[in-house]
């Protein structure tokens, strides 16, 4: 008898062996009532039952797929566009049980170690192999276990599981064996709340600038507009004794000698000379980066720009045609048989006003009049880009109308340069938080929380360990009624826990990473003589 006991008790204890992950393999440390796991401990990890393709409906109950799943992990919801009959969807879950609320679909295949977590019982299916099911036992909240895996530590651990396939694959096995850190179960509780309260803020603040981006062309048509309605320069005609009917109305071809195509020869990766095509045409300049080359002298002596020119994008999407950008003489260079160059009359337009003039709304309205749409492309010819009619004001009005105009442009882009380098850095302040989250260094963390291993045990069906058992601690009424915060009460249920009216201030720093906040608590608690600090430096809890 006394021999099949030991059996047991040592079965029980291979079992939470198991379960906990060698010190020597652990990736780094947490707090002392934590400790590192593996998925497999607290969930049940399979996948759906196969759906053929002539099980797909209509409508009905939605099936999911991995691309379903990554717009519900990001959204919250999606348009869905497959289903199975009800029938079939009743027929799995009395067979084999379906997701429920509390559990998580974590995505395998391509775009791996995407979450979604189940936090109703609105009924659907997934695909097999692609989707990985993680059924809850209960040692994990579920919210933890989403933004875990949105973390950069998850991110590492399972690209590095899935090195040596063709395409990214997070299987079964890999997800049981996949380790993580285990607070309480209240802890992990805590920690959601604190992540999603820091993100919320930090939303709020990338709604912002994303607003500050997703305006910028609107407010950069909106400069141009006033450009060449006169309003930008009202002031200076006024001054100037201008009038705003002094400006005429030229077609592109009334003001260019011609409007020659460029080269139809190939291009190559190397050369002399670099041969400008259109998708080096950006915002109205040029973009030098992925350039193409050419050693032809015929063609260099032909297509040879000069600082000042101004080139158009005669074929291209049909979001793209028409755009165009002035050529500055950064490198020496020619221009592709896509674009044409328009050769305009100096003593009547400038450059950088005709670019400007050729980059407005209206123009990109009359471009979308007139293209020719082909297959994946549109065509704008040069005999319609000749038609198109721009207000053409004194070349001194001119100057001024493109020294506003940059001026105001340089404004906005700086705009929106700042605002995407906070969009930036709130990503990586989210993926900083995250770290820290997992690590413990929240503030969140209370050391009188019961150990997380005693959560495994309850799940393995353990005896637990009496002498691990957080003590019971409850703060007199009296006491807690004055405690203004969760990191004040916790401070004081120290007191308790280590049944004792003096603590040193290494004792109380274990309540909090949060240096600071422990100090202003114990500050706020001696102002109001809940705690008084001792000549030896120790701190006593006051009555």
């Amino acid at each position: 008898m006394a021999k099949e006991n030991k059996k047991a008790a040592l079965s029980m204890e291979e079992r939470l062996d198991a379960a906990l992950v060698p010190d020597w393999e652990q990736p780094y440390k947490v707090p002392a009532n934590w400790c590192w796991t593996y998925i497999r401990a607290g969930f049940n990890v399979s996948s759906s039952k196969r759906v053929h393709k002539n099980d797909w409906r209509s409508d009905g109950v939605p099936f999911y797929r991995t691309r379903e799943l990554v717009k519900l992990s990001e959204r919250g919801f999606v348009d869905n566009e497959l289903f199975i009959t009800s029938e079939l969807y009743e027929q799995f879950k009395k067979n084999y049980g379906v997701p429920s609320s509390g559990d998580l679909l974590i995505s395998g295949v391509g775009t791996i170690g995407v979450p979604y977590v189940i936090d109703d019982e609105r009924p659907f299916y997934f695909k097999d192999g692609n989707i990985i099911w993680f059924k809850n036992r209960g040692v994990f909240f579920p919210q933890y276990i989403y933004y875990l895996y949105k973390s950069t530590f998850m991110f590492n651990q399972l690209h590095v599981m899935s090195a040596g396939t063709t395409v990214d694959t997070y299987t079964i096995i890999n997800a049981e064996n996949t380790m993580l850190p285990l607070p309480p179960y209240a802890e992990q509780q805590r920690i959601v709340d604190r992540i999603e309260s820091l993100f919320a803020k930090l939303d709020e603040a990338k709604e912002k600038a994303q607003a500050v981006v997703d305006g910028y062309d609107a407010r950069r048509a909106a400069i141009l507009h006033k450009a060449f309605t006169g309003e930008l320069t009202a002031e200076w005609r006024t001054k100037n004794d201008v009038s705003l009917e002094s400006w005429n109305q030229y077609s592109i071809a009334e003001i260019c000698h011609s409007l020659k195509y460029g080269t139809a020869k190939k291009s190559k990766d190397s050369g002399s000379v670099v041969v400008i095509r259109m998708g080096n045409l950006q915002s109205g300049e040029i973009d030098w980066s992925d350039l193409a080359f050419t050693d032809d002298k015929e063609d260099i002596a032909k297509y040879k720009l000069a600082p000042g020119d101004v080139l158009f994008n005669r074929t291209n999407s049909a979001a793209l045609v028409g755009k165009t950008s002035i050529y500055r003489g950064d490198y020496p260079a020619i221009y592709a048989g896509y674009l044409i160059k328009l050769d305009y009359d100096h003593d009547v337009v400038i450059g950088d006003y005709l670019n400007f003039a050729l980059n407005t709304h209206e123009a990109k309205q009359y471009y979308n009049s007139v293209k020719s749409d082909g297959v994946n492309q549109s065509n704008i010819n040069a005999k319609k880009i000749g038609a198109f009619v721009i207000p053409v004001p004194s070349i001194k009005e001119q100057e001024r109308i493109v020294e506003l105009v940059k001026r105001l442009l340089e404004k906005e882009q700086k705009a929106k340069d700042a605002a995407e380098q906070v969009i930036e850095q709130i990503d990586t302040m989210k993926k900083s938080i995250l770290a820290r989250a997992f690590r413990g260094e929240l503030g969140t963390n209370d050391p009188t929380d019961e150990n997380a291993v005693e959560l495994l045990k309850e799940t393995l069906n353990i005896e637990k360990t009496p002498t691990k058992r957080a003590k019971a601690i409850t703060i007199p009424k009296e006491l807690s009624t004055n405690l203004k915060t969760e990191l004040e009460k916790r401070i004081v249920k120290l007191f308790y826990q280590k049944d004792t009216k003096e603590l040193t201030i290494k004792d109380i720093m274990t309540v909090s990473s949060k240096t600071f906040d422990v100090l202003d608590c114990l500050r706020s608690l001696e102002q109001r003589q809940l705690i008084t600090k001792l000549e030896n430096g120790n701190y006593r809890l006051m009555g």
